[in-house]
Formats: C-alpha cells, structure tokens, sequence
C-alpha cells in the first residue's frame, strides 16, 4: 500500500450572491441562476438585506438600499472569495470594491462588459423606467457601446405573479432591439435565468447578469491578484462611525 500522502484537495471557492431588495423570491432566482453555471466546487450563498426597499425602483430607494446591502456584505466579509451583488442598478458597486477583501461583481456590468466581448453594440432591456439604467451605462464608460436601453410596461411583482405574459413582452422587444443591437443584456434581477428560456426564441445573444458575473467572478477568483493598497479602491483604515453594525463599523477601521 502506498503511504503516501494524497494530494490534498482546493478548498471550494464561495460565492456570495448578495440581493440589495428585500424580497427573498428575487433573491432565490438569482441564487438558482448563479447555482446552474457555476463550475463543480463552486459554493453559491445567497444574502438577502434585513431592512430597505421590497423592489428598488427610484434613487431614495437605491439610497437606502446601499446602507442595507454594505451591511449584509460586511457580515460575510473574509468567508466568502468573491461577491455578486444581485441588483440590476449594480448598488453600492463602487463602495462595496472598497470595502471588501475580495472581488465584487455588479451583475449589469458584469453583462455589459462581457456583451462588448461578443459584439459591436448592446442593447439593454429591462421593465419600467430607463433613466438609472442610461446613467449607469454611462458612469461603467460604456455609452459608446450602448446601442438602446428599453423597458417594457412591467413591474418585478408582475414578473413573479405572471412570468408567461412578461416573456411575451421581452420577446417583442428582442426582436426589435435586435435591429439595433449584436447582444442584448436583461437587467433586472428577478429576470434572472430568464435568457435561458427566451433565448431559443431570441436572434441574437441575450446576456443574464448573474451568468456573467459568476463566470467573472470565478476568472477573478483564479486569478488570485492581490487587494489595493493605495488609491480609492484601498481598504479604509481607522474611519470611525456611529449607529452602523458592528461588522460595518469594524470594516471601516480596517480590523
């Protein structure tokens, strides 16, 4: 028999998947869209904040959501190797990159940036309104890429309660963006998985931001490339606040 020590085996790479709404069923849908293209031995933890906006929808909601999703984050800060956050306006992006020891992904930049990988121009197609999503495009610097942002009249409830007649919708403003656009990206996050089912029907790529940023967040992962030290993206240090979590609070001092 050998005696031999067997190679000892990598530790599973962990994921967060981390909602900025409240609203548990968006949550479960993007942890099932991230657990069906996760790669054998990647770990999906889905994170849903305990205060803040059911369904993001306006700047103040976006406003109070930030506080809440830093706060889920930072609970799960050194036990996870990378973190999602699973709300299209891609909230707190910025600010959780600094926060956190690991990689943070925003699932529409995520789709955008691999949707210039596949061709000219993008469109983005998402319910309701579009203006958040047009500034957004815009501060990621990808307006030039940015063929049309569309969205169709419904609501995230709308999705959940009644996912065939919003298909119905997305699929007639597929074909028509597909007119403009190489790749179509769906934001929104309960659309999430929603490009599997669409794209059989759809002539062009449709982009799901959770897909993405899995499958970036696991390159990122592998890559193992080390956390700042200098420049804007540098972890705080010694900052002092009051009436956050602890485990907020113990971020921004840097423990």
């Amino acid at each position: 028999m050998d005696s031999a020590a067997s190679p000892r085996e990598p530790a599973a790479m962990r994921i967060l998947v981390a909602n900025a709404n409240t609203t548990d069923a968006i949550t479960e849908a993007c942890v099932t869209a991230a657990r069906g293209v996760a790669a054998p031995g990647t770990v999906i933890v889905g994170a849903t904040p305990s205060f803040g906006p059911r369904v993001i929808s306006n700047r103040a909601e976006n406003a109070i959501a930030s506080h809440a999703l830093l706060e889920t984050l930072a609970e799960h800060a050194g036990r996870v190797d990378a973190v999602i956050l699973a709300v299209s306006h891609d909230t707190a992006l910025e600010a959780a990159r600094q926060l956190m020891p690991c990689p943070v992904l925003g699932m529409t930049e995520a789709a955008c940036l691999t949707a210039c990988m596949l061709g000219g121009r993008f469109a983005i197609l998402t319910l309701g309104q579009v203006g958040l999503y047009e500034e957004l495009v815009a501060r990621h610097g990808l307006a030039a890429r940015c063929a049309a942002v569309h969205g169709i009249p419904a609501t995230p409830q709308d999705t959940l309660r009644d996912p065939e007649g919003v298909q119905t919708m997305l699929l007639a403003a597929i074909e028509a963006l597909a007119q403009r656009a190489d790749v179509i990206v769906l934001a929104g996050a309960v659309l999430a998985g929603m490009d599997r089912i669409l794209q059989p029907r759809a002539p062009v790529p449709l982009l799901d931001g959770i897909a993405c940023a899995v499958k970036l967040a696991e390159a990122l992962v592998a890559m193992n490339l080390p956390k700042a030290t200098a420049g804007t993206f540098a972890a705080p240090r010694g900052r002092e606040a009051i009436g956050l979590s602890e485990a907020l609070a113990t971020l921004l001092r840097g423990g």
